[in-house]
């Protein structure tokens, strides 16, 4: 069964910045900065966990990840914004 996450990091380096986001690229959607959605069984979890652990420093840096629940039956992803308005990222993002 996979499950929806929001996955948000903090990463103090540039250089461990830039490996955190091509990491999550290959696990689920870029949605804004250093947020993603992600649909993930639990083994992606675990290995997207690991994957992510071997890179970060943890005593400097931070990734949250939120169960949205199941992704099965959601319908449609429904985002809202306060102020400017939300828009899908469809183009490649560069991070320098």
């Amino acid at each position: 069964m996979r499950v929806s996450y929001l996955v948000c990091y903090d990463i103090s380096d540039d250089k461990r910045l830039r490996r955190v986001f091509q990491i999550m690229r290959g696990f689920g959607d870029h949605l804004q900065y250093s947020v993603f959605e992600c649909q993930l069984t639990a083994m992606d979890l675990a290995r997207c966990r690991a994957m992510l652990a071997g890179v970060i420093h943890h005593d400097e840096d931070q990734v949250l990840f939120v169960s949205l629940g199941p992704a099965e039956g959601r319908g449609e992803r429904v985002i809202t914004a306060l102020g400017k308005a939300y828009s899908p990222i469809d183009a490649p993002c560069i991070v320098v």
